[in-house]
């Protein structure tokens, strides 16, 4: 169900509420509309702590740049808050032309991981990560459960590769020197991801 707030006091004390909660820490504004994002439950938690461990192992150690378990990426300096999305995992390497500007990026990272929580619209996020450069988007199914990656390419997101528990391809990311697979678990799906040096890999 979407929820249209014509009340402007109404909307204020809203996302006040939010604030003051600490619920507003996943919102968005996609061109000064305000997104207010679901709460993401403990399985998506773990999977942003866990990627973010295996980028963070991948990526820092090897002073390649840096990761980051959520932030906000804007594609304007001034005025930020009017447009910005917050990607579950974000890696920004060296050389990478973004601005960090304190509460946000200007610019998008090299790669970014989107987790899909019921009744979230991560998919329609593609054309402003192109926008604002990303270069490669992760994005985590789970109903069904699926990787997806995309690639920048002439200014767009495209999808390069699927990986379901009835085709677990190999998907090797061009940007950082990992790659990911989904995998039957006992519980549920697992993801793996294999380092490219075939030493260091993770489970989660």
């Amino acid at each position: 169900m979407v929820a249209t707030i014509l009340d402007h006091d109404l909307e204020e004390r809203l996302i006040e509420e939010r604030r003051a909660a600490g619920a507003d820490r996943w919102d968005e504004v996609w061109d000064g509309v305000y997104i207010m994002a679901p709460m993401p439950n403990v399985q998506h938690q773990r999977f942003v702590s866990k990627l973010n461990t295996a980028f963070a192992n991948a990526v820092e150690v090897a002073g390649l740049g840096e990761t980051l378990p959520g932030t906000n990426v804007s594609d304007r300096k001034d005025d930020w808050t009017k447009n910005y999305r917050c990607p579950d995992v974000a890696v920004y390497l060296n050389g990478n032309p973004a601005e960090c500007c304190g509460a946000f990026w200007y610019g998008g990272p090299d790669f970014a991981v989107e987790i899909i929580s019921p009744d979230d619209h991560s998919r329609e996020k593609l054309d402003f990560y192109a926008k604002v450069g990303t270069r490669e988007l992760l994005i985590v199914d789970r109903d069904p459960w699926a990787l997806e990656l995309y690639r920048l390419n002439d200014g767009d997101l495209v999808l390069v590769g699927t990986s379901t528990l009835d085709v677990s391809n190999s998907l090797a990311s061009n940007v950082i020197p990992l790659a990911f697979r989904l995998q039957p678990g006992r519980e549920r799906p697992k993801i793996q991801i294999v380092h490219n040096d075939g030493r260091q890999s993770w489970t989660i």
